[in-house]
C-alpha cells in the first residue's frame, strides 16, 4: 500500500478518501483514529495524525470531542467534486489540447471515447 516517493501522511490522507469514495466509511462513521492507522500501516502516529489533520482542515472528517473522528456530512461529495477537477486537470486538459493540434472537435472526440470503451470493456489493453 505505502508507495516510496509520495509523503506517508497523504498516503493515509487517500487511503480514508477511498473509503469514504468506496462506501466503506459512510457520513457519520467514526473514521480509524490516528493510533489505529499508524498500527496498520506500520508508521509514526504523528505522520497518522499529519493526514487526519489534513481531511479535517479539508472538511471530510469533523472530531467529536472525547469520541473520536467522524467522516463529516457531505464529504462523500466534496471528495467527489475534487476528484473530478483533478481528473480534468490531469487528463481532459492534455486530452483537449492535443485533440485542438489534431482538428477533433467533442463529438469526434465523444465517438472515440465511445469506440474505445466499446472495444476494451472486459478486454483490457
Amino acid at each position: 500500500m505505502i508507495e516510496e516517493g509520495r509523503p506517508l501522511f497523504l498516503q493515509i490522507a487517500e487511503t480514508v478518501e477511498d473509503s469514504i469514495l468506496a462506501g466503506g466509511l459512510a457520513e457519520n462513521d467514526q473514521a480509524p483514529s490516528t493510533n489505529e492507522l499508524a498500527a496498520f500501516h506500520r508508521i509514526n502516529p504523528a505522520t497518522a495524525a499529519k493526514g487526519v489533520a489534513m481531511l479535517t482542515d479539508k472538511g471530510v472528517l469533523v472530531k467529536r470531542r472525547g469520541i473520536g473522528m467522524f467522516v463529516a456530512e457531505g464529504a462523500r461529495d466534496l471528495l467527489l467534486a475534487e476528484r473530478r477537477e483533478a481528473f480534468a486537470d490531469r487528463f481532459l486538459d492534455p486530452l483537449l489540447a492535443e485533440a485542438r493540434k489534431l482538428g477533433l472537435d467533442p463529438d469526434d472526440l465523444a465517438l472515440l471515447l465511445r469506440e474505445r470503451a466499446t472495444n476494451t470493456e472486459g478486454n483490457p489493453r
